[in-house]
Protein backbone atom coordinates (compact mmCIF):
# COMPACT_ATOMS: atom_id res chain seq x y z
CA UNK A 1 0.00 0.00 0.00
CA UNK A 2 1.42 3.28 -0.98
CA UNK A 3 -0.50 5.63 1.14
CA UNK A 4 1.34 5.28 4.25
CA UNK A 5 2.64 8.85 3.64
CA UNK A 6 0.55 12.40 2.63
CA UNK A 7 0.15 12.45 -1.08
CA UNK A 8 0.11 16.54 -1.37
CA UNK A 9 2.58 18.66 -2.94
CA UNK A 10 5.80 19.60 -1.19
CA UNK A 11 6.09 23.23 0.12
CA UNK A 12 9.15 25.49 0.32
CA UNK A 13 12.86 24.14 0.80
CA UNK A 14 13.72 23.42 -2.66
CA UNK A 15 17.10 24.41 -3.92
CA UNK A 16 17.20 25.26 -7.73
CA UNK A 17 17.80 23.01 -10.92
CA UNK A 18 18.62 24.20 -14.35
CA UNK A 19 16.42 23.40 -17.95
CA UNK A 20 18.77 20.69 -18.82
CA UNK A 21 18.04 18.13 -16.41
CA UNK A 22 21.22 19.03 -14.12
CA UNK A 23 20.49 20.48 -10.99
CA UNK A 24 22.06 23.73 -9.58
CA UNK A 25 21.34 26.60 -11.87
CA UNK A 26 21.82 29.21 -9.35
CA UNK A 27 20.28 31.69 -11.64
CA UNK A 28 16.63 30.31 -10.86
CA UNK A 29 17.04 30.88 -7.12
CA UNK A 30 14.53 32.71 -5.47
CA UNK A 31 11.64 31.72 -7.86
CA UNK A 32 8.77 29.45 -8.11
CA UNK A 33 10.16 26.05 -8.81
CA UNK A 34 10.16 25.07 -11.92
CA UNK A 35 8.12 22.05 -13.60
CA UNK A 36 10.89 19.94 -14.07
CA UNK A 37 12.78 20.53 -10.60
CA UNK A 38 8.93 19.66 -9.03
CA UNK A 39 8.66 16.57 -10.72
CA UNK A 40 12.24 15.37 -9.57
CA UNK A 41 11.44 16.60 -5.79
CA UNK A 42 7.91 14.03 -6.26
CA UNK A 43 10.11 11.64 -7.82
CA UNK A 44 12.42 11.45 -4.86
CA UNK A 45 9.79 11.93 -2.23
CA UNK A 46 8.00 8.79 -4.13
CA UNK A 47 11.29 6.68 -4.39
CA UNK A 48 11.68 7.80 -0.86
CA UNK A 49 8.07 6.18 -0.19
CA UNK A 50 9.15 3.21 -1.99
CA UNK A 51 12.41 2.42 -0.40
CA UNK A 52 11.11 2.38 2.94
CA UNK A 53 7.90 -0.22 1.88
CA UNK A 54 10.83 -2.51 0.59
CA UNK A 55 12.55 -1.68 3.66
CA UNK A 56 9.34 -3.07 5.58
CA UNK A 57 7.70 -5.44 3.18
CA UNK A 58 10.08 -6.78 0.48
CA UNK A 59 8.32 -7.23 -2.61
CA UNK A 60 9.89 -7.76 -6.75
CA UNK A 61 10.55 -4.59 -7.70
CA UNK A 62 7.92 -5.04 -10.46
CA UNK A 63 5.31 -5.33 -8.52
CA UNK A 64 6.15 -2.18 -6.61
CA UNK A 65 6.38 -0.08 -8.99
CA UNK A 66 3.43 -1.05 -10.41
CA UNK A 67 1.79 -0.23 -7.54
CA UNK A 68 2.93 3.24 -7.51
CA UNK A 69 1.40 3.47 -11.26
CA UNK A 70 -1.62 2.74 -10.46
CA UNK A 71 -1.32 6.65 -8.46
CA UNK A 72 -2.40 8.62 -11.25
CA UNK A 73 -0.21 11.43 -9.46
CA UNK A 74 2.68 9.15 -10.79
CA UNK A 75 2.23 11.18 -14.04
CA UNK A 76 3.06 14.26 -12.48
CA UNK A 77 6.60 13.08 -11.04
CA UNK A 78 10.32 12.56 -13.43
CA UNK A 79 9.65 9.03 -13.96
CA UNK A 80 12.80 8.08 -15.09
CA UNK A 81 14.11 9.60 -12.15
CA UNK A 82 12.13 7.93 -9.66
CA UNK A 83 13.15 4.64 -11.55
CA UNK A 84 16.65 5.11 -11.75
CA UNK A 85 16.76 5.60 -8.15
CA UNK A 86 14.67 2.52 -6.86
CA UNK A 87 16.39 0.28 -9.17
CA UNK A 88 19.68 1.38 -8.14
CA UNK A 89 19.28 1.44 -4.60
CA UNK A 90 17.86 -2.29 -5.26
CA UNK A 91 20.79 -3.24 -6.79
CA UNK A 92 23.67 -1.56 -4.84
CA UNK A 93 21.95 -1.64 -1.19
CA UNK A 94 24.70 -3.71 0.26
CA UNK A 95 27.28 -1.23 -1.09
CA UNK A 96 25.26 1.37 0.42
CA UNK A 97 24.66 0.82 3.55
CA UNK A 98 28.95 -0.30 4.03
CA UNK A 99 29.13 3.62 2.87
CA UNK A 100 26.90 5.20 5.15
CA UNK A 101 27.58 3.09 8.55
CA UNK A 102 30.91 4.62 8.70
CA UNK A 103 29.43 7.86 9.67
CA UNK A 104 26.33 6.19 11.76
CA UNK A 105 26.44 6.11 15.64
CA UNK A 106 24.42 2.95 15.78
CA UNK A 107 24.43 0.20 12.95
CA UNK A 108 22.54 0.39 10.01
CA UNK A 109 19.92 -2.34 10.86
CA UNK A 110 19.04 -0.09 14.21
CA UNK A 111 18.23 3.27 11.76
CA UNK A 112 14.87 4.20 11.38
CA UNK A 113 13.42 2.66 8.64
CA UNK A 114 12.92 5.72 6.77
CA UNK A 115 15.87 7.15 7.83
CA UNK A 116 17.29 4.32 6.51
CA UNK A 117 15.63 4.97 2.96
CA UNK A 118 16.53 8.12 3.05
CA UNK A 119 20.38 7.95 3.66
CA UNK A 120 20.14 4.84 0.65
CA UNK A 121 18.78 7.28 -1.50
CA UNK A 122 21.09 9.95 -0.85
CA UNK A 123 24.25 7.71 -0.97
CA UNK A 124 22.73 6.44 -4.31
CA UNK A 125 22.56 10.05 -5.59
CA UNK A 126 25.97 10.63 -4.15
CA UNK A 127 27.86 7.74 -5.68
CA UNK A 128 26.20 6.97 -8.34
CA UNK A 129 24.45 10.52 -9.91
CA UNK A 130 27.65 12.62 -10.05
CA UNK A 131 25.28 14.92 -12.29
CA UNK A 132 23.32 16.05 -9.59
CA UNK A 133 25.69 18.62 -7.01
CA UNK A 134 26.54 17.22 -3.57
CA UNK A 135 24.63 20.32 -2.08
CA UNK A 136 21.32 19.48 -4.06
CA UNK A 137 21.42 15.74 -2.82
CA UNK A 138 22.21 16.38 0.79
CA UNK A 139 19.12 19.44 0.69
CA UNK A 140 16.88 17.24 -1.12
CA UNK A 141 17.21 14.36 1.80
CA UNK A 142 17.04 16.65 4.44
CA UNK A 143 13.64 18.22 2.98
CA UNK A 144 12.24 14.62 2.66
CA UNK A 145 13.32 13.78 6.57
CA UNK A 146 11.87 16.52 7.82
CA UNK A 147 8.70 15.94 5.62
CA UNK A 148 8.66 11.91 6.23
CA UNK A 149 11.13 11.59 9.25
CA UNK A 150 11.46 11.94 13.56
CA UNK A 151 11.69 15.45 14.62
CA UNK A 152 15.19 15.75 14.58
CA UNK A 153 15.88 12.95 11.45
CA UNK A 154 16.40 15.68 9.23
CA UNK A 155 19.73 16.49 11.35
CA UNK A 156 20.83 13.11 11.54
CA UNK A 157 20.53 12.32 7.70
CA UNK A 158 22.47 15.87 6.55
CA UNK A 159 24.92 15.00 9.21
CA UNK A 160 25.66 11.70 7.97
CA UNK A 161 24.95 12.61 4.04
CA UNK A 162 27.95 15.48 4.55
CA UNK A 163 30.45 12.85 5.93
CA UNK A 164 30.25 10.71 2.84
CA UNK A 165 30.13 13.70 0.48
CA UNK A 166 33.51 14.52 2.29
CA UNK A 167 34.51 11.00 1.14
CA UNK A 168 32.97 10.35 -2.01
CA UNK A 169 33.41 14.17 -3.66
CA UNK A 170 36.34 15.95 -1.63
CA UNK A 171 36.92 18.18 -4.79
CA UNK A 172 33.31 19.71 -4.79
CA UNK A 173 32.24 22.40 -3.14
CA UNK A 174 30.46 21.92 0.16
CA UNK A 175 27.88 24.74 -0.78
CA UNK A 176 27.31 27.41 -3.22
CA UNK A 177 27.30 31.29 -2.58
Amino acid sequence: MIKQFPQDEPTGGEMSEGPSGAEGNPSSRGGKPSPARKQRRWARERAAQGLYQQLMNPIPLDQLEAQFMEDAFMLRIDLDLFRRIMRGVEQHAAELDSAIEPHLDRPVHELDPIEHAILRLGAFELTHMLETPRAIVINEAVELAKRFGATDGHRYVNGVLDRLADRTRPTEPRRRD
